[in-house]
């Protein structure tokens, strides 16, 4: 893979050479109304602008120099940098990729936004012959910004796949998490930080969350301490960014950080625009739970995408024409989501165990047009899995997740091809290596891959009447029944397969899952709740976050589901897609009940 992405170094980045100095989204390119929102948000900005005497101070990228609105940007071909991208278009500045050693050298500005591994990182450095000229840029004190691997890799080595060897800049060794004291790894989420005094591209964060998706981080000692512009807390203390002079580099992902994380890149670009800091309002203090919207994404009987919601799977209308039920379209209800305070966004292709993903090219289109304006996390899947064509050519599952990646998914979910992975894996106890799971996680870093459990009930009288986890349920059954257990499905629910829901969650974070999607077929569009005893069992049995789904009809579900179980996030559809209930409603509610929202 290293070898490959060394390839595409040289040859696969997007060309710079299309318009993208845009200080503005044009409103003739949005879905009507998403452009009615846009418009609203524009004019909620603009009376903001008015009130704030720092702000009107800012500087467009658009009236500098040619020469000064040119981002060098650093992608070495491996995972998401079109969020990046988009987000650096959005501030009005055009991208120069690095093709060669002497682009880096000769940037007015380089941006190094590192995704993935560790090592694969390192070994594309290194063949091409960027490391040392990164480290000659960075060393004559050149303007820098790397964003999550872009700021490890800039340590003396990881632990990850390793020992491996980094840049070398600054002193100490990327290790990762530790698990043993209850918190979730990866470390994924929104969560505070607290900065230094002279951070520059931090000063408008304030006590706002930024976004965090990683499983190794570097902490602060002795040897590395002046170049510590600030640092989170998350079991202990690490680094979340560090700064000397014009060299920066975060933690964090400012382009799926919402507004904070532009001004981050703001700031960055546009360092002399702004006056001294000035305090920003926020309540951030520790890791927030995350509300996120789900599209279900499948094409209609006319051949349409839209966002469609089941019944316990089943997403027609009970009406005579037994159309599929249309609740919107994609683009259009991210964006919308994006503008409530949605966490992250997921779209689910329901139709992707049918269709090859990489010719889905309907669905590669709707993640490319959603990531141009939505600045938080991007979760896709649907048809995750290895595949041979009708030509005989064979593609794994890693080159599927790949073209996902490039088109704007910061996360992808593998379903079925999970259950059938976990099921022979406990079975011969071997990792072969081969696996989804186990591919994509190698080279994007486990907190790339979610595994979407999708189980159903099976009543008992007795626990022992099967082989696999059961639990005595808070409600009993239709018959009376006490215990239960969950048995997995594939091919959306429609095959149930011998291995439990605890079973196959034990399983596919062994084999490298970062974090599991949980639905329930039985509470599906039920509206009725989350099914708590099925999370409580799954989130106290792995250590990887779970994400709650199913079942949601009012925010009281939403402080049920966090005050209840472990679930690090929960995931809605209908009420959000109906208006039934608001994620600002879902938010406020759980922060007047205790729970730790970003607002």
């Amino acid at each position: 893979m290293a070898a490959a992405a060394a390839a595409a170094f040289s040859s696969s980045a997007p060309s710079p050479t299309s318009p993208s100095r845009l200080t503005t989204v044009s409103s003739s390119s949005l879905p009507s109304s998403l452009s009615l929102s846009r418009d609203f948000h524009k004019a909620q900005l603009q009376a903001q602008f008015k009130s704030s005497p720092r702000r009107n101070l800012c500087v467009c990228a658009s009236s500098l120099p040619p020469s000064d609105s040119v981002v060098t940007l650093l992608d070495y071909g491996a995972g998401n940098v079109r969020s990046v991208r988009n987000a650096i278009r959005h501030l009005g500045f055009q991208i120069k990729d690095v093709q060669t050693p002497a682009d880096i050298l000769n940037a007015d500005r380089l941006i190094f936004p590192g995704v993935g591994a560790f090592a694969p990182a390192m070994d594309v450095l290194n063949k091409t012959g960027m490391a040392e000229a990164l480290c000659a840029y960075i060393e004559k004190d050149r303007p820098f910004l790397g964003i999550c691997l872009g700021l490890q890799l800039l340590f003396e080595s990881s632990t990850e796949n390793g020992p491996v060897t980094g840049l070398g800049l600054i002193p100490g060794v990327v290790g990762k998490f530790d698990a043993s004291n209850g918190f979730r790894v990866p470390h994924i989420g929104w969560d505070a930080l607290q900065i230094a005094e002279d951070s520059e591209i931090l000063d408008e964060i304030g006590n706002r969350h930024v976004y965090f998706v990683h499983s190794y981080r570097a902490l602060p000692s002795e040897e590395n301490k002046e170049w510590i512009s600030s640092t989170c807390n998350y079991g202990d203390t690490f680094i979340s960014s560090v700064r000397r002079g014009n060299v920066h580099a975060v933690q964090f992902h400012p382009e799926k950080s919402g507004d904070v994380g532009l001004s981050v890149l703001r700031r960055f670009l546009l360092p002399k625009s702004f006056p001294p800091k000035k305090p920003t309002d926020g309540r951030a203090s520790k890791l927030a739970k995350r509300v996120i919207a789900c599209l279900d994404v499948r094409a209609n009987d006319k051949g349409d995408l839209v966002v469609t919601k089941g019944d316990q799977y089943d997403v027609r209308e009970n009406t005579e024409e037994n159309e599929v039920r249309n609740l919107g379209k994609p683009v259009e209800l991210a964006g919308q989501y994006y503008l409530d305070g949605a966490d992250e966004v997921s779209f689910l292709n329901i139709t992707g165990f049918r269709d090859f993903p990489l010719g889905d090219l309907p669905m590669l289109q709707v993640l490319r047009n959603t990531s141009e304006n939505v600045f938080v996390p991007l979760t896709v899947g649907g048809g995750i899995r290895d595949f041979t064509d009708s030509t005989g050519k064979y593609y794994s599952s890693l080159e599927v997740a790949s073209e996902y990646f490039r088109s704007g998914a910061d996360k992808i979910s593998i379903g079925s091809d999970a259950v059938y992975a976990a099921e022979e894996y406990l079975i011969t106890k071997v990792k072969t290596g081969k696996t989804s799971i186990e591919q994509i996680s190698r080279v994007y870093g486990n907190q790339a891959v979610v595994v979407s459990i999708d189980p159903r009930r099976v009543y008992l009288s007795t626990p022992t009447d099967v082989e696999f986890k059961a639990i005595k349920l808070t409600n009993p059954g239709p018959n009376g029944e006490e215990y239960a257990w969950y048995q997995c499905t594939v091919s959306g629910g429609r095959e149930g397969r011998p291995i439990g829901a605890y079973e196959l969650a034990k399983a596919v974070e062994e084999l490298g899952a970062g974090e599991i999607l949980l639905n329930c077929i039985d509470c599906d569009g039920q509206g009725k709740g989350f099914d708590i005893d099925l999370i409580k069992l799954i989130s106290d049995a792995v250590s990887i976050p779970v994400i709650a789904s199913s079942g949601a009809g009012a925010a009281e579900h939403f402080s049920e589901v966090f005050k209840k179980t472990n679930a690090s996030a929960a995931l809605a559809a209908g009420i959000f897609h109906r208006k039934e209930v608001p994620i600002g409603s879902v938010k406020e509610h759980l922060w007047k009940d205790g729970i730790e929202v970003r607002i």
